[in-house]
């Protein structure tokens, strides 16, 4: 038994001495690739962090500096001045365009999809708000809804349903989640989706009973329940 033993170390032993052999073998045979390979990645590596530091960084302190204004129009509901800028200081567009690649260009697709919104134009609304990505909790759902909002205008409720549902899961939350679950439920029944629209209500009622989207979504059950 203690010979057997034995035997399998020895086999074990000499199995990994031919594995690191043939590890040798190829890395004598292939040091000019590796080292290739190697310089590569480490090229691509520093590549990547100088052009953060060198470009990103300087573009984004510069396109913060610019956007102040544009943001300040926003506020005051100054919106084509928002968006168009000021003769002195760019607009939300300009920001778009100099200062892409940047976390400030991006928040601008928002400010002007919501400008667009306001102003009756859905379809600049839509196409903005979509280029708009954040992880914020507050600020991603109502990007969401308000693209709802603009296909709802469209008169595309299907769409607009998918889009409050979206919204409504994005960021679970007990202020925007139960106000988004009741748009979806009142898009996906003009879509004729009452399925959809009372499933949106459940959640509501399972999920969100504190909250005022709540007290009447009993009746509004029994009213999809009775169509």
């Amino acid at each position: 038994m203690a010979k057997k033993k034995t035997d399998n170390t020895e086999e074990k032993i000499m199995a990994v001495e031919e594995a690191l052999s043939k590890t040798e073998i190829f890395i004598e045979k292939n040091q000019k690739l590796l080292a290739i390979v190697i310089g590569a990645v480490a090229f691509l590596v520093l590549a990547y962090f100088g052009f953060q530091r060198f470009y990103i960084m300087p573009r984004e302190q510069q396109a913060q500096s610019q956007m102040f204004m544009a943001e300040k129009y926003f506020e005051q509901d100054s919106l084509n001045l928002a968006l168009n800028g000021d003769g002195m200081y760019p607009g939300f567009l300009e920001i778009i365009d100099d200062y892409s690649m940047t976390k400030s260009a991006v928040l601008a697709n928002y400010y002007t999809g919501i400008i667009y919104l306001n102003q009756g134009k859905f379809e600049d609304a839509i196409s903005y708000l979509k280029k708009f990505k954040t992880k914020d909790d507050m600020v991603a759902p109502m990007a969401k809804g308000a693209i709802g909002d603009a296909y709802m205008e469209l008169g595309n409720s299907a769409e607009a349903a998918n889009y409050y549902l979206q919204a409504a899961n994005v960021s679970k939350n007990d202020f925007t989640t139960p106000t988004f679950l009741q748009k979806a439920a009142w898009a996906f029944e003009d879509a004729g989706n009452k399925t959809k629209a009372l499933d949106a209500c459940e959640r509501i009622k399972i999920e969100f009973p504190r909250s005022l989207e709540s007290r009447d979504i009993e009746k509004y059950i029994a009213k999809l329940k009775g169509q």
